[in-house]
C-alpha cells in the first residue's frame, strides 16, 4: 500500500464523495481504497454527506490505468507553467483535455472534460508523491470553470473578512496581495483571512459574496465560510499610496486578469463578462497604488469606505 491506501493492481471500484464549495455541490470519485482525508485534505470542511438530490455542478472521477491518446483534431490552446505545475490545456472534438506535470520530473496525469465541464475523467499516476497536489489542481481547474455558467467567478485574488465584509486584493503575482491582507489583519482589529489564493465570488439575490475554498495557494486557510462583499481592489507597486475609485469599464478590466476563464471559450467567457458586470455595478472597486507599510492599508479602507467616489 502507499500513502493513499493504493495497492498496484487495485480494483477500479470507486467511492463517491460530495463536496460543497460557494454553495455548489459536486461529487468526487476515487478508488474504493482511497485515504480521501490524505488525497483531498483541504476539502474536509467542504465535504456533505449527499448531494441532497440537488443539481450537481460536476462529476469528477480519477482511475487508475494508461494516459489516453490524443484525438485526432487535438488543438492546443495554451501551455503554462505555475503552481498548478507544467499544464497543456487542448481542445477536442467532444471538450477539452488537460495534461499535467507537477514537477519537470513527475509522470504525466490527463483529465479529459466535457465542453461545459459539467464531467471530467482524471487518468492519476498514483505513483506520483505530488498526486495529492495534482488532484487537488485538477479539481480546481473543472470547478473554476463550470461556476462560470451559474453566475459565479473563481478569482486569483487574497481576501480578509472584517466587521461581516470580505474584501478582496488582486494583482499580478508578487505585487504584494498576501502581504497586504496581512497589513489589514495587523493593523486593523477583528480582522481575519478568508483565503489567499482563490475565493469564489457570486451574486446572489442582489448582493455579491465572496466565499472560502479548498483553494488557498501557500497558506493553508480552507474556511468554509461567506460574506458579502465590501470592496475589490487591484494592487499595483509603487513609492507612494494611492487609491482612485473605478467605475463601469475601468473596474471591469481591472478584475478581468485575476478571473479563471478559458478565453477561447465563447460560451465560458460571455457567462464571466455577465457575472463581472453585475459586480461591478454592486461593490466598491478601486486600484491601489501602494507600498508595504500600514498606511496602504489605510488608504485603501478609507477609498473603499468612500464607496468608490
Amino acid at each position: 500500500m502507499d500513502d493513499y491506501g493504493l495497492s498496484k493492481g487495485t480494483s477500479e471500484m470507486s467511492t463517491e464523495w460530495f463536496f460543497c464549495v460557494a454553495g455548489f455541490v459536486f461529487s468526487v470519485s476515487v478508488p474504493a481504497e482511497t485515504d480521501i482525508e490524505r488525497l483531498l485534505p483541504s476539502f474536509l470542511p467542504f465535504r456533505c454527506e449527499t448531494d441532497k438530490g440537488g443539481k450537481l455542478l460536476f462529476r469528477w472521477q480519477a482511475v487508475s490505468g494508461p494516459v489516453p491518446g490524443k484525438d485526432e483534431k487535438t488543438a492546443l490552446l495554451e501551455e503554462s507553467f505555475n503552481d498548478l505545475g507544467h499544464v497543456s490545456l487542448w481542445r477536442e472534438k467532444e471538450g477539452y483535455r488537460i495534461d499535467m506535470h507537477y514537477t519537470a520530473q513527475s509522470p504525466q496525469h490527463v483529465m479529459k472534460t466535457s465542453c461545459d465541464f459539467t464531467s471530467a475523467v482524471a487518468y492519476i499516476q498514483w505513483e506520483d508523491p505530488y498526486v495529492s497536489c495534482v488532484c487537488t489542481s485538477l479539481l480546481r481547474i473543472v470547478y473554476s470553470q463550470a461556476v462560470l455558467l451559474q453566475g459565479a467567478v473563481s478569482l486569483h485574488a487574497s481576501t480578509v473578512y472584517q466587521e461581516g465584509y470580505a474584501y478582496l486584493f488582486l494583482g499580478k503575482s508578487g505585487t504584494g496581495k498576501s502581504t497586504h491582507s496581512a497589513l489589514w489583519m495587523k493593523h486593523f482589529e477583528g480582522t481575519d483571512l478568508l483565503n489567499d489564493d482563490n475565493p469564489t465570488v457570486r451574486v446572489e439575490g442582489g448582493k455579491v459574496v465572496a466565499y472560502g475554498t479548498p483553494w488557498s495557494g501557500k497558506t493553508p486557510c480552507y474556511k468554509n465560510l461567506c460574506f458579502p462583499v465590501g470592496g475589490m481592489v487591484k494592487l499595483v507597486q509603487a513609492p507612494f499610496n494611492r487609491f482612485t475609485p473605478l467605475k463601469e469599464v475601468n473596474a471591469f478590466v481591472a478584475l478581468f486578469p485575476g478571473c479563471a476563464v478559458i478565453r477561447q471559450d465563447g460560451r465560458l467567457c460571455d457567462g464571466l463578462y455577465d457575472t463581472l458586470s453585475r459586480i461591478v455595478e454592486r461593490v466598491p472597486v478601486g486600484r491601489l497604488e501602494c507600498l508595504p507599510e500600514e498606511e496602504a492599508a489605510e488608504v485603501c479602507r478609507e477609498g473603499i469606505r468612500n464607496g468608490g467616489k
